[in-house]
């Protein structure tokens, strides 16, 4: 099979994925003369869930399409926030613990997989419940069978969180899910002290049972709550 060349420029955005050689300007990569134009990205590193838009001599085209000899290709960044079809779900893979229990102190139907069941069933939960699979696996986000996936660039949870709100501005609901195990809260039955002089409880979860109430550790979910709020507020 004969080999032809392009030209490839990465918006600096995707530069984390690629090697150097790929980080300045146009660069020039051979190509079988086959493979799709997803394909050549992908094996360059960039998974396409990453990618917004692909432009070949300036013109919008597929991940499908083949390149030719001479084509001067660019790839994009999603922009941000990306839009995605309502309901906005999420699941999160083995390494995300931490932010799936932020997502969910937020009121966003995070579902979290502990232990690992693994790639292909962590991608076949994606596509049955139409779930934006969050995950820093790049390999994992290039399965074909995934519904939509999203990298989480940062190993810090804060900065994880961020990265997620900036990118699909999700309505919030704080207080309205389990951190536990996903599922809604309804208010207690019969709000009761925890110790004597201690916080009430005012909330548990339907599914699990988890009560909830005001300890000393709900002023810094408080904050994460505010700060989270507020980042909504300036994409709005």
């Amino acid at each position: 099979m004969s080999e032809s060349g392009i030209t490839i420029e990465f918006a600096p955005e995707l530069h984390v994925f690629v090697a150097a050689a790929l980080r300045n300007g146009g660069a020039s990569v051979r190509t079988d003369g086959a493979s799709t134009l997803g394909h050549v990205v992908e094996s360059l590193g960039v998974p396409l869930t990453e990618v917004g838009e692909l432009l070949v001599d300036g013109r919008t085209v597929r991940p499908a399409h083949v390149p030719a000899a001479g084509e001067s290709i660019a790839v994009r960044a999603f922009p941000r926030p990306q839009t995605c079809p309502a309901p906005l779900r999420f699941l999160l893979d083995i390494h995300l613990g931490t932010l799936a229990r932020r997502l969910r102190l937020l009121g966003l139907d995070a579902a979290y997989e502990n232990p690992d069941i693994g790639d292909a069933a962590l991608a076949t939960r994606s596509a049955t419940e139409r779930r934006i699979l969050l995950s820093r696996d790049r390999g994992l986000l290039r399965r074909r069978e995934i519904y939509a996936g999203a990298y989480i660039y940062s190993h810090r949870p804060p900065e994880q969180l961020d990265d997620v709100l900036t990118r699909f501005a999700p309505p919030l609901s704080p207080w309205t899910r389990c951190t536990t195990c996903n599922g809604l809260l309804r208010p207690a039955p019969h709000a009761t002290p925890r110790t004597s002089g201690a916080a009430t409880t005012f909330a548990e979860c339907a599914d699990c049972g988890q009560t909830y109430w005001k300890g000393a550790h709900h002023s810094r979910l408080d904050a994460i709550v505010t700060h989270a709020t507020a980042q909504i507020a300036r994409l709005r």
